[in-house]
């Protein structure tokens, strides 16, 4: 049998050390909420392979989907041979995407091939080249997508330089004293100091800040940005790469708002565990680039697609926009109360199932990376993985699949408290 310790040493010769790897144990099989390792241990799955599996691992209806497409065929390119499922799930995201009017998609590969098209398309609408994000922001790891990313440590060192005319403002935050007002003030600082905003071609902001510790955008904020993009004719970009698909309570966390962006980037649990992003917007906006401007050899690829029609399918039939809801609220009232004994949890942040908690050293406030390592390690011992986020490293967010069986989710409760407790 092969085991653990022998694979991390083939790891460790064979793949480079800037691939960081948080597990020191290798996958066998999953189903659903639970991870098998090749040494048959059992995990409960609370990272969702980075939100990709909202619909949980080897969904039955996304495995006989893309069974079927396998019996046809796995790759034509698309923009040599079209084939019609990527117009069918065009066609379905147009009508789901929170925008109104005519609205046209784009697909790729992952989340930083969004980010970076999107960008592309802005530029090409306005003719402008400058990019406005947050700090905390992360947006991909390509120079492009880094130079939009506000976190400096681990993914900017040693990578410089970035694109020019990309500019960052602080992301609203209680905790950190940085209110709507500041942070809007912060953008109209910059359109006085660095860039003119007739140079702007968007704004990008997640709605949940992802690695930065699931900072969720005060609805104000929104307002506010949509208001500075219609005065100024500056597209307005939302990265729901990591926040779609049913994990905030909504198929879109800007739904949450009542505010309506430009361009909405998508990616994760788009196609519940295959390779696929998109950009949807206003067909206007993505009608800019000429023809051959987008695309990409594995753009839209056919299993993905399969895949995702199915995601769509298994998110509205199993009504997992209410099960996110529900088990977000659930999860949330058991970390406030474990908050009143624990000096130690500063926060609690949820939208939906996109909940985080952050801890800060009780005596001096300091941001506390290392008792969420001790938090994480308890967990793990106890079969259940955790991870962590956030600026300074301090943050737990969970990610569980929502459709995660309700006994195991309160075997993971229980884990937890356990955990923050030791």
């Amino acid at each position: 049998m092969t085991r653990n310790r022998e694979l991390q040493t083939r790891r460790l010769a064979a793949t480079p050390r800037g691939v960081g790897v948080m597990c020191d144990f290798y996958a066998q099989r999953a189903e659903n909420a639970t991870l098998w390792d090749v040494e048959g241990r059992e995990y409960i799955d609370f990272a969702a392979g980075i939100a990709v599996v909202n619909t949980g691992h080897r969904h039955p209806r996304i495995e006989a989907a893309i069974a079927a497409q396998l019996k046809q065929f796995t790759h034509t390119a698309y923009q040599i041979v079209p084939y019609e499922s990527v117009v069918t799930l065009a066609e379905r995201l147009n009508k789901l995407v929170p925008i109104s009017g005519p609205v046209k998609t784009a697909f790729f590969t992952t989340g930083a091939e969004a980010l970076e098209n999107a960008v592309k398309i802005a530029r090409a609408h306005t003719g402008r080249a400058g990019i406005v994000t947050f700090g905390g922001a992360f947006h991909g790891r390509t120079l492009m997508t880094l130079a939009m990313t506000g976190k400096v440590a681990p993914y900017k060192i040693g990578f410089g330089p970035f694109p020019a005319d990309v500019f960052h403002v602080p992301f609203p935050s209680a905790i950190e004293g940085v209110s709507v007002d500041y942070a809007l003030a912060a953008l109209a600082r910059l359109f006085k100091t660095d860039i003119d905003p007739q140079r702007v071609a968007a704004i990008v902001i997640e709605p949940v800040q992802g690695e930065g510790g699931f900072n969720v955008a005060p609805t104000e904020l929104m307002k506010g940005l949509r208001a500075l993009c219609d005065a100024h004719g500056i597209v307005f970009i939302a990265d729901e790469v990591q926040s779609g698909f049913a994990r905030t309570g909504k198929l879109f966390s800007m739904q949450h708002h009542g505010v309506e962006p430009d361009l909405i980037t998508m990616a994760k649990s788009l196609a519940g565990g295959m390779p696929l992003s998109a950009v949807a917007g206003r067909a206007a906006i993505m009608d800019a680039p000429a023809p051959g401007g987008l695309g990409g050899t594995y753009a839209g690829n056919p299993l993905a697609v399969a895949s995702a029609l199915a995601v769509l399918d298994v998110i509205a039939d199993e009504k997992l926009c209410e099960r996110s809801t529900a088990l977000g609220a659930k999860l949330v009232a058991r970390l406030l109360a474990a908050k009143e004994s624990n000096q130690a949890i500063a926060d609690v942040r949820a939208q939906g199932s996109m909940v985080a908690i952050e801890l800060r050293d009780p005596a001096t406030g300091a941001h506390d990376a290392d008792a969420v390592k001790r938090v994480q390690a308890r967990a793990m011992e106890q079969g259940l993985l955790l991870l962590n986020c956030g600026m300074y490293g301090n943050v737990i967010r969970f990610l569980y699949p929502l459709t995660i069986p309700d006994a195991q989710f309160d075997r993971a409760l229980d884990i937890i408290d356990e955990a923050l407790k030791a």
